[in-house]
Parts: C-alpha cells; sequence; structure tokens
C-alpha cells in the first residue's frame, strides 16, 4: 500500500512577533504567522494575491529562535499541514496549521529582525544562513596588478567580462 505525503515549504514575511506558550507537558511552542505573497497574471494584468498561514514550531528550538522572529523578519519553513476541527453552537469548525520541523531565518539586518545570531546547525533545524550572517564581517580585498581580467586593467575590477 502506498503510503501518503504531507509536506510543506513556504517562504514569506512574518505578520507580528511570535508568541511563546507552554504546553501542560512543559514543552514550548512558538506560534506565529507569515504572508506569502503570489504574482499571477490574469488577462493582461499582473495581480498580487497574499496569503497567510499559521504556524507552530515546537520545542527547545522554538525557544532559541523566539527572539529572532519579530513582525517583517523573512523566514523560510518546512514542516508539514495538521486540521484542527471543532465544533461550536453545533456548527462545525475546521482550520489548517503548519506545524514545522524547521524555520530558517533569511535575509540580514536590513530586513528590519535585527538578529545577529549566526549560528547554524541549531538543534531543532534552526538555521541561519552563513552568507546572510549580521554579524560576519564582509572583507573585501582590490585584486592585485595583472590579477584582473582584461589585461590588468583596473576601470571595473568587480565587473565579469561576459
Amino acid at each position: 500500500m502506498a503510503s501518503d505525503l504531507n509536506s510543506v515549504a513556504l517562504v514569506g514575511r512574518l505578520t507580528r512577533d511570535a508568541e511563546l506558550s507552554y504546553l501542560p507537558s512543559g514543552m514550548a511552542v512558538a506560534a506565529m504567522s507569515i504572508a506569502v505573497n503570489r504574482g499571477r497574471k490574469e488577462n493582461d494584468q499582473w495581480i498580487n494575491e497574499v496569503n497567510y498561514f499559521d504556524i507552530s514550531y515546537f520545542g527547545k528550538s522554538a525557544e532559541s529562535v523566539k527572539p529572532y522572529l519579530t513582525k517583517g523578519k523573512q523566514i523560510a519553513v518546512q514542516g508539514s499541514l495538521r486540521q484542527e476541527r471543532w465544533e461550536k453552537d453545533g456548527q462545525k469548525f475546521s482550520k489548517v496549521r503548519v506545524v514545522a520541523n524547521t524555520v530558517e531565518l533569511l535575509g540580514g539586518r536590513s530586513d528590519g529582525g535585527g538578529a545577529d545570531y549566526a549560528g547554524s546547525g541549531a538543534p531543532g533545524g534552526y538555521q541561519q544562513r552563513p552568507g546572510y550572517a549580521a554579524s560576519a564581517p564582509r572583507q573585501e580585498a582590490a585584486p592585485a596588478e595583472g590579477d584582473s581580467f582584461g589585461g590588468g586593467s583596473q576601470d571595473f575590477p568587480e565587473d565579469i567580462p561576459f
């Protein structure tokens, strides 16, 4: 018998700061919501459509990443979908939520998140992309004489000649 697949990957911006709470068992839960933009063409016009998704992130990694999950910060989330169902006053309700396995911060300090965390491989799948580490100093050295493309000309040392 074939097994089913429940997997989702999203990239979006946080609509509010993450809220941390604890289950009766003591496990931490970070609750957040992201907005995911999608452009689509309708007739001759491009229409920007926004979808909102509620996300739950569990465990010690939820505690450690919570300070960096601030409104406007772009994140990537991988996880699965979980449908919650309940009944109130005889009426049935349903909501789909993303249960995150990993949360990755995208962008740097200029994204408004202000995170200085530059670790990678932290528990629970939290990662900060090394190329975007806000605290990593950027070092650029001028090319040595004759090292640039085009016979040593220093007119455009950063351009690639193709």
